[in-house]
């Protein structure tokens, strides 16, 4: 098995990965953790995704090719005892949530426990050293629930107050949180202004009101179907959704392992597995449902990815 390598998510759209449950007055809610709540994007919605991307990218290509989508992704359902897939997809983990902010229209939002989740799979995929400063002791900074750790001219403000939906929140500041977020700007977007957006943008506060804010700064809309003839509200016809909005940042870790069909190994090295799949784990792709109403456009980018 290769080293892993980070793939990065990034919500253009709305995006609605749900559970097929209802929680509360919301009929169709997001997947979130069982412990902690925070939303994620099951692996296996997003692994399909990229096996869709995968086939229509080379349907019009030799067998060869349709026989690399087999070996990336596994065989379809009928012959799936043949072997597994050599890709590895997990679950896209929350990074950054785009919350209301009273200055700079909205803020990237994260916590100590996201980002030292997320230290521990960069350290995994060998790119912490690209990240330095990584804030050390954010825990300090965020000490209570009425704090936030924000730059220095960013969504604080002139006012010096960081106000969220209803949260008002007290601003520290710490030099080395410019250096990191601009170095995860480059991980996560590959154009300039992005990245420094990010630097401007984004704030550290307590797990306590990541939490809160995860469970209340969702997008959820009210959805109907009409009756054809009468206009109306169909019975029973009326149901909330929600998603995860817009500018949300999720971070997965994608591995490769060499594949074996019947006792034998497939030719497909794990060092070539990430090389091939590179072209599909780059790009803009749907993810989860709703796509016919525009949710689930996203930007995917492997860390390390082009420029």
């Amino acid at each position: 098995m290769t080293s892993p390598q980070l793939l990065f998510v990034h919500a253009l759209s709305p995006l609605h990965a749900g559970t097929g449950q209802s929680i509360g007055a919301i009929d169709l809610a997001i997947a979130r953790d069982k412990a902690t709540q925070f939303p994620y994007l099951p692996g296996s919605s997003l692994k399909g995704s990229l096996r869709d991307v995968a086939r229509q990218t080379l349907k019009k290509k030799d067998t060869s090719d349709t026989e690399l989508v087999k070996q990336l992704f596994g065989p379809d359902t009928k012959n799936a005892s043949e072997h597994a897939g050599a890709l590895i997809v997990s679950d896209a983990n929350l990074l950054l949530l785009p919350v209301r902010s009273v200055n700079g229209t909205f803020a990237w939002v994260t916590s100590p426990y996201l980002l030292h989740r997320f230290a521990r799979d960069a350290r995994a995929a060998n790119i912490l050293p690209s990240l330095p400063s990584f804030p050390n002791g954010v825990e300090d900074c965020v000490i209570g629930d009425g704090s936030a750790l924000a730059v220095k001219g960013g969504v604080a403000g002139k006012e010096e107050r960081v106000i969220f939906e209803d949260l008002d929140l007290v601003p520290s500041k710490q030099s080395s949180l410019n250096v990191f977020a601009a170095a995860l700007g480059k991980q996560v977007f590959a154009e300039p202004y992005w990245q420094e957006m990010l630097t401007k943008r984004i704030c550290i506060v307590h797990d306590d009101v990541m939490t809160f804010l995860s469970e209340h700064a969702t997008d959820v809309v009210a959805r109907i179907s009409l009756d054809n003839d009468t206009k109306t509200v169909k019975t029973g016809q009326l149901w909330y959704e929600e998603s995860l909005p817009t500018e949300s940042i999720l971070v997965s870790l994608i591995e490769a392992q060499a594949i074996r069909s019947r006792g034998q190994e497939a030719a497909l090295a794990p060092r070539d597995v990430i090389q091939k799949a590179a072209g599909f784990l780059n790009g803009s792709i749907q993810l989860g449902g709703k796509a016919t109403v525009g949710r689930g456009r996203c930007q995917l980018r492997l860390s390390g990815g082009p420029s």
